[in-house]
């Protein structure tokens, strides 16, 4: 090799160098090449822990990588929404939202350590279940319009009810501004807690989803009144919805499951996660593993996720305010 030749190497050799300095670290080498975090901003044994779990596991033989499930529970989901909002936008940290992180939270609080519109990447919508309302075993009620026939008759705040989520408070706050009555809210910082408390009488109503409420119906443990969905539930098909036990139109309130990513994730990334999360919905074992609970998956693509988070957004808005929910 020649002088000139020799020149003609370093040149290009300090070029590439240049070019590689410009370029990120992630795309440097093929994605994904180590775990991935999938926060889940409630307590182990929720719904939200036990889908992302599921959808984890499934992600995971799609990518070939592990996809390690990590519990951030606290203020309504805010804690563990805020790590992956703050979280390198490298497509390893995902967050398992619901209605509470991406859709009530801005509504429900005073100001965020994030913006809620813009701080994530919609990844892939999951599914979703309904709540069942119910009360403790020695509450002296049969059903819904008895529990509200019951409140009126006492003083205001007299029914002490549990939530741990968004969706358990704003579902419990509706149906009093609904049913005409107040009851007093007892905060939890899980499902699984706030059940133990309704079991054990230190608090006469509880709304939950499915996975949580559902095997302690079915066990004798406390007694379902209603079902939040529109029409009732195959799972508990004895339960009426609220708006049958009331008398009222239009009574519904969801619980929903979505993965997003930091805002500035790679688009390329966010379509593969996008493919991972699609197939485990649509996977048979998963779907029959969850019937038991009445979710329902939604596989579809990432701006149909940003388009019903915006409508989901407007929502919760109108049900907090409606229920008279004070920001925090």
């Amino acid at each position: 090799m020649n002088r000139i030749q020799r020149h003609r190497l370093t040149l290009s050799m300090g070029l590439l160098s240049l070019a590689l300095l410009g370029v990120p670290a992630w795309a440097q080498q093929a994605w994904p090449n180590k775990n991935l975090r999938f926060v889940v901003p409630f307590a182990p044994g929720s719904a939200t822990d036990q889908i992302a779990r599921a959808f984890g596991a499934k992600v995971s033989e799609t990518l070939g990588q592990p996809v390690v499930v990590e519990n951030k529970p606290g203020v309504n989901g805010m804690i563990g929404a805020t790590e992956v909002a703050k979280a390198s936008p490298d497509g390893y940290t995902l967050l398992n939202g619901t209605n509470s992180t991406n859709a009530a939270l801005k509504s429900l609080m005073k100001s965020l350590p994030y913006d809620q519109d813009t701080a994530f990447a919609p990844v892939a919508y999951l599914g979703q279940v309904p709540l069942i309302v119910a009360v403790n075993n020695d509450m002296p009620v049969k059903t819904l319009k008895e529990l509200v026939d019951l409140a009126k008759s006492k003083p205001a705040g007299h029914i002490l009810f549990a939530s741990a989520s968004t969706s358990q408070l704003v579902s419990s706050e509706m149906l009093a501004s609904t049913a005409g009555i107040k009851m007093t809210n007892v905060p939890f910082k899980s499902g699984p807690d706030a059940m133990t408390n309704l079991i054990g009488g230190q608090v006469m109503l509880f709304t939950a989803d499915f996975a949580v409420m559902v095997p302690q119906v079915k066990a004798g443990k406390v007694r379902g009144l209603a079902v939040t969905s529109q029409k009732r539930s195959a799972v508990v098909p004895d339960l009426p919805t609220v708006s049958e036990a009331l008398g009222v139109k239009d009574y519904e309130l969801i619980a929903y499951f979505a993965a997003f990513a930091p805002a500035g994730t790679p688009a390329e990334v966010i379509q593969k996660l996008n493919q991972a999360f699609n197939a485990a919905a649509n996977s048979k074992d998963l779907q029959e593993k969850f019937a038991n609970i009445g979710f329902v998956t939604e596989p579809g693509t990432p701006q149909a996720l940003a388009d019903r988070t915006r409508v989901e957004t407007a929502k919760w808005a109108k049900a907090i305010r409606e229920a008279r929910i004070e920001p925090q």
